[in-house]
């Protein structure tokens, strides 16, 4: 009998200690968030400083996810992920919009004025996806540089080459965003000819001049915002985190210097933790 009540209180004991470890665990845990993103150069930076925010202002464990522009609605949607700051909308992510419609939740821009198109470099003489005859298409070899499947402006200028008549003649080649820049000052260094898909804002456009084509059927749309975009119950959650995440809001310049530090050899940590140090009235106020 001294036995079974000895064995009972070990027993006890030890379940008091599982919960115990389960309840720190919990706790340890309790502020985490994923952050799903594109390898944009957009959207490292502003992931970036989202990511400083949280884990040096508000003590979070940030994890960050990233991929292509598809699982990134998607994690969101199925809530994989916790939030992402990079949805180009309206036009650039609207079949992930349409596709995803009442998964998540939208907190509006946190960045406006964005473009998104054909970029060629000043020196050539052509202004508009009108102008890409054969003359101008045998000196690219009929090739616009793109980024990954599944992007929105891939899919956009998908459409630009049946709109424009171009199908037939022309390849939108699939790449990712740091092979078409690189291809693009390849070029630009050598003043040859070359397309790319290509956005603002992008630190490209501090170190090269250069143009959109103009879209007179206006298939890329206006100018565009990116938002962020939580999943469902985020609010109930981690709602410190989705205070701050729906307060947050800054200009083309803010994400530009970012860009420009990173481009110039500073990681995205780096780079993220100067920007946040510099500007910390505008962090504070994303906090209040």
């Amino acid at each position: 009998m001294k036995s079974y009540k000895w064995k009972f209180v070990a027993a006890a004991a030890m379940v008091v200690a599982l919960l115990a470890g389960c309840s720190s665990a919990s706790g340890s845990g309790d502020k985490k968030v994923t952050l799903a993103y594109v390898a944009w150069d957009s959207e490292i930076a502003s992931t970036h400083v989202v990511k400083e925010v949280l884990e040096q202002k508000l003590d979070y464990e940030v994890e960050l996810m990233q991929v292509d522009a598809g699982p990134m609605w998607a994690g969101v949607s199925d809530g994989s992920a916790d939030a992402m700051v990079a949805a180009w909308l309206p036009s650039t992510h609207a079949s992930y919009v349409e596709k995803y419609d009442g998964q998540y939740d939208d907190l509006g821009p946190n960045l406006e004025g964005t473009k998104v198109g054909l970029v060629v470099p000043q020196y050539m003489e052509i202004n508009s996806i009108e102008e890409l005859n054969d003359a101008v298409g045998e000196t690219l070899d009929y090739t616009i540089v793109g980024i990954e499947p599944g992007a929105g402006i891939m899919m956009a200028t998908e459409k630009v080459l049946d709109e424009y008549g171009l199908r037939d003649k022309w390849t939108l080649l699939e790449s990712s965003s740091a092979a078409m820049t690189q291809e693009l000052q390849k070029a630009y260094d050598n003043q040859e000819p070359v397309i790319v898909t290509g956005w603002t804002p992008h630190w490209k456009f501090a170190k090269m001049d250069l143009k959109y084509l103009e879209d007179p059927k206006n298939v890329y749309g206006g100018d565009e915002q990116i938002h962020t975009i939580a999943r469902k119950g985020l609010n109930n959650d981690q709602p410190e985190a989705y205070a701050f995440l729906d307060k947050f809001n800054w200009t083309p310049d803010d994400m530009a210097a970012v860009m420009i530090q990173i481009q110039e050899g500073k990681s995205p940590e780096e780079a993220a933790k100067a920007w946040v140090e510099e500007n910390a009235d505008k962090v504070d106020a994303w906090l209040q």
